[in-house]
């Protein structure tokens, strides 16, 4: 396979997918990719890198006049800052793509600004109402970048959202209570969840 080049990423994005406007004065654009390989990556986060940059230097800068030499606590938060922009990420060269599609796993914005706040500490559960009447439950506990989806439905067949609730077995929609899920897991339909994914930062984007 053959290297696609940084200005043919840059124009598939625009041109073909709605970002996110969830990072600041930053825009996500979510697509799937093959690598040069062959490995086939079904969810990418594309993010402009110079802005990326700019924000870990502010935040540095900031940790680092704050810090006084007495202060063990605040050299632990510069570490911790520059772990949570650097480590703790999944992360992808964009010199390593070969072809870049659409996401299947993508929520259109519209349908992810219609996701509000957390149901419950670090849980954050709705119901998919899509155009054929079918309701499916859904939940994450860190992002709603990516959502699995069952066989035979696409994302954008999705009509609304129902915040902070379930789909029984029995196909009613259920408002959530505290560790429902838990205690009434037997009488609930499967919940999809939020997917992994990579980022992927690009020059000019």
């Amino acid at each position: 396979m053959v290297k696609l080049q940084k200005e043919d990423i840059i124009n598939f994005l625009k041109k073909n997918i709605e970002p996110l406007d969830d990072y600041g004065d930053d825009l996500g654009y979510r697509a799937a990719v093959y690598l040069l390989d062959g490995t086939f990556l079904p969810c990418v986060l594309f993010r402009n890198s110079e802005k990326i940059t700019a924000n870990t230097l502010a935040r540095v800068k900031e940790a680092m006049t704050r810090k006084s030499i007495f202060s063990r606590r605040q050299e632990s938060n510069l570490d911790e800052i520059l772990k949570s922009l650097t480590v703790f990420k999944n992360r992808l060269r964009y010199a390593d793509i070969a072809k870049i599609e659409r996401s299947q796993y993508a929520f259109p914005p519209s349908i992810n600004k219609q996701i509000k706040g957390e149901t419950s500490m670090l849980w954050t559960a709705f119901v998919a109402r899509f155009y054929d009447g079918r309701c499916l439950s859904f939940a994450t506990s860190w992002g709603n970048e990516f959502f699995d989806m069952p066989q035979g439905y696409f994302v954008d067949d999705i009509k609304e959202i129902i915040n902070h609730s379930y789909v029984t077995k029995n196909g009613e929609i259920v408002e959530h209570h505290s560790f429902d899920r838990i205690s009434r897991g037997n009488e609930l339909e499967k919940i999809y969840r939020e997917r992994p994914f990579f980022e992927c930062f690009v020059d000019g984007l």
